[in-house]
């Protein structure tokens, strides 16, 4: 399979949309938003890095980016996810691309670094660790994971966009 990774598309959020529907209709730990959060994000304006896997001309795979905030005022946070990949297109390393190419993007842009909720068996390849100075309240430490660009960790709570937070 020959893909490409590319910035989403005016047209694009249609077939985003079914991709994250797709990638987690039987995904364990989810309560079944991720589009609604997707379109949330891109509705207001912070999908800082959006970028979507194609195969040929059919979206397979998106990935998106968003700012954080963090309770010590650091700036230069983001948060990665949701990433999703349709499932008879999954164990193909399209989101390990997906989520390379967004980091790298990132880097070049000066952020500071990047936190992710998720498998930390996952995250460890692209070098994310749970760090015990960053909370995501209501989460196993576990599962929150952290990424710096700079070395430099930031010390607090962190809170996603409101985005997060749509059901519909």
């Amino acid at each position: 399979m020959k893909i490409s990774i590319r910035p989403e598309a005016a047209g694009d959020a249609a077939a985003i949309e079914a991709v994250t529907l797709a990638a987690f209709r039987n995904a364990p730990h989810t309560n079944h938003t991720e589009q609604f959060i997707v379109a949330a994000l891109r509705e207001a304006g912070v999908l800082t890095v959006s970028l979507v896997a194609v195969d040929g001309y059919a979206v397979i795979g998106h990935v998106a980016f968003s700012p954080v905030t963090v309770s010590d005022n650091a700036q230069g946070w983001f948060g990665l996810g949701p990433v999703s990949v349709l499932p008879d297109s999954q164990g193909k390393r399209i989101g390990t691309q997906l989520i390379e190419h967004g980091l790298g993007l990132l880097r070049k842009r000066g952020a500071s670094g990047v936190v992710v909720l998720g498998d930390p068996r996952y995250y460890a390849r692209f070098g994310f660790r749970a760090e015990p100075s960053l909370v995501l309240p209501d989460v196993p430490p576990l599962y929150f994971q952290a990424l710096s660009f700079s070395g430099g960790l930031p010390s607090g709570t962190v809170a996603y966009h409101p985005a997060f937070g749509s059901t519909a």
